[in-house]
């Protein structure tokens, strides 16, 4: 693992090339993944709950991903150890991005990490509660979709309009003011429930 900048200042996470080459995606790679993905995770759960179930069922998945976004922020992402393969694992899923927070090809989450972690969640999901579990699994993953597409967003469009303002600004006093704040990229809500907005007193 190399953890250096390269000429372009993209941080370069891998000696291997192709591990390099996964560590990356493109926003038409990542949004032509989900498009496909999505409406797929809606036909194979087409049938297994009645409509009112089954939306309640998606908006509970969703309501979970707001929450696990926060948490996976907060104590994963930012996860201080003094262990060593404990710190390096951190900077390759989170700590190069607070080094580069522009690089557009590492603004979204990249398929070799996202998608077997889906397909875990899914299982665990339809586990829990049987074939509607799939509906659970859409609403979560679509929090993560928008979740990943709000943060590239934050960092590459200029995000007009009120929300947009709101998001980029509340985002960008992360990077640039305390990265120890602000956790929440989506619903910006529980960084005022949880005392960790820019700002506020509590711990």
């Amino acid at each position: 693992m190399a953890g250096t900048p390269t000429s372009s200042q993209r941080v370069k996470l891998f000696n291997n090339e192709r591990l390099e080459k996964l560590s990356v995606v493109s926003p038409t790679a990542f949004f032509a993944l989900w498009a496909v993905v999505l409406p797929l995770i809606v036909w194979i759960g087409w049938g297994t709950a009645a409509p009112l179930a089954a939306l309640g069922l998606f908006a509970t998945g969703l309501f979970f991903w707001t929450l696990f976004e926060y948490v996976m922020h907060r104590y994963l992402f930012h996860w201080q150890s003094d262990w060593k393969p404990a710190r390096m694992l951190v900077f390759v899923m989170h700590g190069n991005h607070h080094d580069v927070p522009d690089d557009r090809l590492r603004n979204l989450m990249p398929p070799i990490v996202s998608l077997p972690i889906a397909g875990l969640v899914w299982g665990f999901c339809v586990e829990l509660i049987g074939a509607a579990g799939t509906w659970l699994f859409l609403g979560y993953i679509t929090g993560y979709v928008a979740y990943d597409v709000t943060h590239y967003a934050c960092h590459q469009w200029p995000m007009r309009g009120r929300l947009g303002c709101m998001l980029k600004r509340h985002h960008m006093r992360h990077h640039f003011i305390d990265e120890h704040r602000n956790y929440a990229i989506t619903v910006i809500f529980w960084d005022r429930v949880f005392g960790s907005r820019v700002g506020s007193l509590r711990q």
